[in-house]
Order: structure tokens, then sequence, then C-alpha cells
């Protein structure tokens, strides 16, 4: 039994990985920005906080006490580029202060490789018009692989998009990038608590796909 702390809770993919993090019996802290927009979290069980993920102070402050730690936030006011490399840096250096040794990152498929290494985005008729986004996740993604830090991270998305009315069966794989790969939310987050309990991976970027 583990002690998770959720950042980006509220998400679906976050409030999948809550799910999957109670069913194995692990105590969950849920951060949100706004609690009271969340009540129905803390009905699971879930303690339910307010923090933020570009704060370091905020991050040790959530993060203290807790053996592994998963951040899935997605801020639609947010500039990309700055929510997600200041994210990473606020994680890592949260983490570490709160003695906190295993991250794990949702990422985006859009920035993973193919199997002739070039990334998702970069390939001929993959939709431009969120460019941004991609690159403000590999912005983060890249602060985490330049950091010296004792905080075991890993970055796992889906290797071409996620299955939103899909209900999962349990079962995953991984998989190079693919834009007609899909996985449901609640196989994701068998992935994601794969990985707090039994870190097979380490500071990489990780895709899954329905197994």
């Amino acid at each position: 039994m583990a002690k998770i702390v959720i950042f980006g809770a509220g998400g679906r993919a976050g409030r999948a990985a809550v799910g999957e993090a109670l069913r194995r019996g692990h105590h969950v802290t849920a951060v949100v920005r706004d609690p009271g927009r969340h009540g129905d979290l803390a009905a699971d069980g879930v303690h339910l906080v307010a923090g933020d993920v570009t704060d370091g102070d905020s991050v040790a402050r959530v993060a203290a006490g807790h053996d592994g730690a998963i951040s899935s936030v997605y801020d639609p006011a947010a500039q990309p580029d700055i929510l997600y490399t200041a994210a990473a840096h606020a994680l890592l250096t949260g983490l570490a202060s709160a003695r906190v040794g295993r991250l794990l990152v949702a990422g985006l498929a859009s920035v993973l490789p193919d199997g002739n290494g070039v990334a998702l985005m970069d390939l001929p008729g993959y939709p431009q018009e969120y460019r941004s986004f991609y690159l403000g996740h590999a912005a983060g993604t890249q602060v985490l692989r330049a950091a010296t830090t004792d905080v075991d991270w890993l970055v796992v998305s889906p290797a071409g998009d996620f299955d939103h009315a899909g209900r999962g069966n349990g079962r995953y794989r991984t998989a190079s990038a693919d834009a007609a790969s899909r996985i449901s939310y609640a196989d994701f987050a068998v992935a994601l608590i794969d990985e707090i309990d039994t870190a097979a991976h380490h500071r990489v970027h990780l895709g899954v796909e329905a197994a």
C-alpha cells in the first residue's frame, strides 16, 4: 500500500489515476487548483487539497509523506511552454525537498517518436493547429531530461490518442508513436499506477496502447 499524490486530479486522466490507485488500496492525495469544483473526489475517500504544480514550495507541501507522485495537468488559459516548463522545474525541486523519489508525468503522443525516430507531430498530415501545445509538452520533458536530480521520473503518454469512450480491460502494452493507436483512460491509469507500484522504466518518454 502506497501513498500517492496526484496533481491535476480533476482532469480525465487524473481522475482515472485516482480511481485505479484507490482500487489497489493506495492512499491518494488529489491536488487541484480549486477543490470547491471537485468535491466529488473527496467523496471517494480521497484527501482533496489545493496546490500549485508550478510552485516548488506548494509541491513540497502537498507531497510530503508520499511515496510517489503523478502529474496530469492542463490549463487552457496558460501558455503551454511556460506551464509545462514551470511545472517540471517545480515538481523536481518540490518532490526532492519532500523526499518523494518517483514521478510519473502524463505526456503527449504528439512529441513521442515513431519507429523511425520521428516525432508524431512532424509526420506528414499530422494536425498542426495545436503545435504550440505540442512544443510546450516537449519543453517540459526537456527540463526533466536536462535535470540533475535524484527524482526518478518517467513520462507516459498514449502512443496515439485516448479512446475517449473506451471502458478498458486492464491491459496495455508499450509502443512507439502511431497516430492510429488508442488506449482508454482506465488502461492508461493502469500503466501509471503500475509504474508507481513497480518502477520498470526510468527517465524516458514511454508510449502505451491498448493490448
